[in-house]
C-alpha cells in the first residue's frame, strides 16, 4: 500500500469521524431520554438551541425556534398518549412568533399535565411556551425572559415611544407605517398571552401578567430569575431532576480552540461516603 493510499484512507476516515460522532450521540441523548422517560411515566421532548459551527468554515450558525422545531414538537405531542404526562425541557434564546405559538397552543390542548424544565434560560418564545405549561421547573439560577413584540431592528415598544415624542408631521411615513405594525404586533401578543395564561390563572391575573410580559418595560434581554417570576404569579419551582443536567450535557456547545472556562470535577458525595465506609482514607 502506497502513501497515497494511506492518505487517501486516513481523509475519508477523518471525513467519516463528525458523522460517526454524532450518530454515537443521537444515540446516547436516546437511551438517557428512554431511560428518564422509564421511571419517570412521562414523555421527554427536547427544544435545545446551541451556536453551531459549520464544520469547514468554522463559521457561528444561531439556532431559534423555528417552523421546522415546531412540526417536530407538534408530531411528539400528536404522538403521546392522552393520558401521558410531558415532561418538556427548553433552552432556547426564543424564535419565530409563528413556531412558538404554535407549540404553546399544542401544549395548551394536550390532557394530560405539560410540565417545562428550564435547566439555564429559555428567552422570548422559550418563555411563552413556559407559560403554555401546568408547572415550571427552573435551575435555581435559570431565567426566563418578556415576551415583548420586535419590530426589524427594534422593539416594538420603543417605536411607538420614539414616535409620541415628535410631532406627527416630522415622522417620515415609514416610521409610521412601523409604528402602525408596532401598535398590532403588542396588541396581538398581548391577547396571545393572555388567552395562554387565562388556561391556568384568573382572567384578571392573566391580563395584568400578559401586559407585565409585553408592554416593553424591560429591554428584551431581561432576565427574569425565579424569585421574579414567582413573585410574577408563575407557578415555578426549583426541584430539577439530575437526569435533565445529564441530559443537556449530551447537547454539549461545539468547542472553542481555546475554551473561556474550565475547571476539574471534584468527587461526587456519593463516592466519597462509599469510600469512607470501606475504611479507606478521605481527603483531608
Amino acid at each position: 500500500m502506497s502513501v497515497a493510499d494511506l492518505l487517501f484512507i486516513f481523509l475519508i476516515i477523518l471525513a467519516l469521524s463528525p458523522i460517526v460522532q454524532l450518530k454515537l450521540m443521537d444515540l446516547r441523548r436516546s437511551r438517557t431520554m428512554a431511560a428518564i422517560q422509564k421511571a419517570r411515566g412521562t414523555r421527554v421532548v427536547s427544544l435545545i438551541h446551541r451556536q453551531e459551527i459549520m464544520a469547514l468554515l468554522g463559521l457561528p450558525i444561531f439556532r431559534y425556534i423555528d417552523i421546522a422545531d415546531s412540526e417536530e414538537i407538534l408530531r411528539a405531542i400528536r404522538l403521546t398518549p392522552p393520558d401521558v404526562p410531558i415532561d418538556f425541557i427548553v433552552h432556547t434564546p426564543g424564535g419565530l412568533v409563528l413556531a412558538t405559538e404554535q407549540i404553546a397552543f399544542a401544549l395548551l390542548r394536550h390532557p394530560a399535565p405539560i410540565t417545562i424544565f428550564v435547566p439555564h434560560y429559555a428567552m422570548s418564545g422559550g418563555t411563552l411556551l413556559a407559560l403554555a405549561a401546568d408547572a415550571i421547573v427552573m435551575d435555581p439560577n435559570a431565567v426566563l425572559g418578556p415576551v415583548d413584540p420586535q419590530v426589524g431592528r427594534y422593539p416594538a415598544a420603543s417605536i411607538l415611544a420614539a414616535v409620541a415624542e415628535k410631532d406627527r408631521n416630522e415622522v417620515d411615513d415609514d416610521t409610521l407605517i412601523l409604528a402602525d405594525v408596532s401598535r398590532k404586533a403588542i396588541d396581538q401578543m398581548t391577547e396571545t398571552v393572555t388567552a395562554i395564561l387565562n388556561e391556568r390563572l384568573p382572567r384578571a391575573d392573566a391580563e395584568r401578567l400578559a401586559r407585565t410580559l409585553t408592554e416593553g418595560r424591560w429591554t428584551h434581554d431581561f432576565p427574569i430569575t425565579v424569585d421574579q417570576a414567582q413573585a410574577l404569579g408563575l407557578d415555578v419551582s426549583t426541584d430539577m431532576p439530575q437526569e435533565f443536567y445529564h441530559l443537556m450535557r449530551l447537547f454539549p456547545q461545539p468547542p472553542r480552540r481555546r475554551p473561556s472556562v474550565f475547571y476539574v470535577p471534584l468527587p461526587s458525595p456519593e463516592k466519597d461516603e462509599k469510600t469512607s465506609r470501606r475504611g479507606r482514607p478521605r481527603d483531608g
